[in-house]
């Protein structure tokens, strides 16, 4: 039975390079992608490279519910499992802005869209596969002592904590997520890819964004550096651990008041309660509809 990747963000330029080497590990990869237009042209050119032709896309909005449930089903009308799942994609909004779901969307897109992906794959997911996430060294600057979830207007939007807060969000995800599925034997971990030259840097400035791609790209990591960690962990077959962040393929010492933070548990109970309302509230909806054109 042939393994069964899944790349959240793949068309982007760390999604790319961790497309090459997943399948040219053997793998089946699916490209789950916002944008189908764009992602075509890049996996045609993947597949080219790799000369694995069983890659494909998949229309991925992590910013709406209504789509991640879309996309698993496309899913499972092709594939009954999935090996490994990389939650690769990431938004750094310079505006504030909220999901199709009324969620804040840099936690919406970057946390909560790939919270409730992961949790809909499960089921299918067997023994030995490998759930891996990409975070970011601004996690330790994150603060969940607030509710993460609600919409912010402009004037007290700051895209560097929001960004923060989302990552903290993930890392917290990967952590209680390693711990339940430890006795499925599926292996949960996350990687810090350090400063990469991606779009997701750009600060929509044009004077500063072309200073940037001056003096600043140059010194900083260049896309394939950044996916090698998450790479090493989704194929590495020596790798046992879980429950762990990653930095340059070695484990990260978490500080104990990072680890043991009363908002941990808190962050759980919201991500929770924000789930069942707005799963309700499309359930309604649906059903409203349903009524409407019987």
């Amino acid at each position: 039975m042939a393994k069964v990747a899944i790349i959240t963000g793949a068309d982007g330029c760390m999604g790319q390079e961790e497309v090459l080497s997943v399948a040219r590990a053997g793998y089946e990869v699916v490209m789950a992608c916002r944008n189908p237009q764009k992602a075509w042209p890049v996996c045609k050119e993947l597949i080219a490279k790799t000369h694995n032709a069983t890659i494909r896309v998949i229309r991925l909005d992590l910013a709406s519910f209504a789509s991640i449930h879309a996309f698993v089903e496309a899913f499972r009308e092709v594939y009954d499992h999935v090996d490994l799942l990389m939650n690769n994609a990431g938004t750094l909004l310079h505006h504030a802005d909220t999901t199709d779901d009324g969620v804040e969307r840099t936690v919406g897109v970057n946390y909560l869209g790939h919270y409730v992906l992961t949790r809909q794959l499960l089921p299918i997911m067997p023994a030995g596969s490998r759930i891996v996430s990409m975070v970011s060294l601004t996690f330790r600057f994150g603060h969940l002592d607030h509710d993460i979830f609600s919409p912010i207007d402009q004037k007290h939007f700051n895209r560097f904590s929001t960004y923060s807060d989302s990552k903290l969000a993930l890392l917290y995800f990967t952590l209680d997520l390693a711990e339940e599925l430890k006795e499925r034997g599926i292996a949960v971990n996350c990687a810090d890819p350090g400063i990469v030259s991606t779009n997701i840097i750009r600060q929509g400035i044009t004077v500063i964004d072309k200073l940037c791609d001056i003096f600043f790209r140059p010194i900083i990591y260049k896309p394939a550096k950044g996916a090698s960690t998450l790479i090493y962990l989704a194929l590495d077959p020596d790798l046992t651990v879980t429950g762990r962040c990653f930095a340059h393929k070695k484990p990260v010492k978490l500080r104990r008041k990072v680890i043991e933070s009363p908002w941990r548990p808190q962050l759980r109970e919201q991500t929770d309660a924000v789930i069942r309302k707005i799963t309700e509230r499309l359930s309604t909806s649906a059903a409203t509809n349903d009524n409407n054109n019987a």
